[in-house]
């Protein structure tokens, strides 16, 4: 089970995302990122933070601690903002908190080298749960202690906001044209050789059993929490055995050509920007 911290003050809302994140201090004296129930993206968006940056962690991926965070929507009355006070009062109860990491840098790659073999092991976890929302526009890479950290999953596993059609969504290949490091020359061969070994049925259950019940419950088609766990167990352990030969990267795809920007293949001559 994820360590549960009660949030003791609300600090400041963060913008940036459209979920209106916040920045919590908790019982332990921490500080966090919290992601609210309440929000417009739904519990799903914490379901998957929770599979995939678990997963990502098992992996030897550097995520960010995630924590099971209690929150009394009464520390919020003193916010100003009523988008903010409405969104506490709709997510009373348990949320998530991810570790705040004081003085990261959002990742630039022209000021930060990540080497072949990093690359590829970003790559191909993001190919695995189909992380759409870490491309050169939107990274969700964080720089800290002069390491890559790697931040927000809730947009991935997308299959899983239409379970009837998630076998056949899960089976798709991964446009990685656009990724924020596909200009790094990424090792997804190598990252595949080393990972996919990793991912299994055990390996899944652990880290879906991480994922609170009641974000679980009611989900159409499941009968429990438990029965929708194994949904996510198979999807993956199906897409795992598979993906490594379906990632698409360099020449972009006719339906998806990459639109990165002029400015980054000037500043980065060695490398292959499609």
């Amino acid at each position: 089970m994820l360590r549960e911290v009660i949030a003791t003050r609300y600090v400041t809302p963060l913008r940036e995302g459209g979920s209106l994140p916040g920045i919590v201090e908790g019982d332990d004296l921490g500080t966090y990122i919290m992601k609210f129930t309440g929000a417009g993206q739904g519990r799903k968006t914490l379901v998957a933070e929770v599979i995939c940056g678990e997963l990502g962690r098992r992996l030897g991926l550097r995520v960010p601690e995630l924590v099971r965070m209690q929150l009394d929507p009464v520390i919020g009355l003193s916010e100003p903002d009523q988008e903010v006070q409405e969104l506490l009062k709709a997510s009373g109860g348990l949320n998530l908190g991810m570790d705040y990491l004081p003085g990261s840098l959002g990742f630039d790659p022209l000021a930060f080298e990540v080497g072949a073999r990093e690359a590829g092991r970003v790559v191909w976890f993001d190919a695995l749960i189909n992380n759409v929302d870490r491309s050169w526009r939107n990274p969700n890479l964080l720089v800290w202690h002069g390491e890559l950290w790697l931040i927000d999953h809730g947009a991935a596993m997308i299959w899983h906001h239409n379970w009837p059609t998630a076998e056949k969504s899960a089976a798709r290949p991964y446009n990685a044209s656009d990724h924020a490091l596909a200009t790094f020359g990424p090792d997804v061969a190598a990252a595949a050789e080393e990972l996919a070994p990793r991912i299994t049925e055990e390996l899944l259950a652990e880290v879906a059993a991480l994922v609170p019940d009641a974000w679980l419950a009611d989900e159409p088609g499941f009968d429990s929490p438990d029965a929708l766990r194994q949904a996510y167990v198979r999807t993956l352990l199906a897409r795992a055995r598979t993906i490594s030969d379906q990632v698409i990267l360099g020449e972009p795809t006719k339906d998806k050509p990459s639109q990165a920007p002029a400015w980054l293949a000037a500043k980065l001559p060695r490398r292959a920007v499609k």
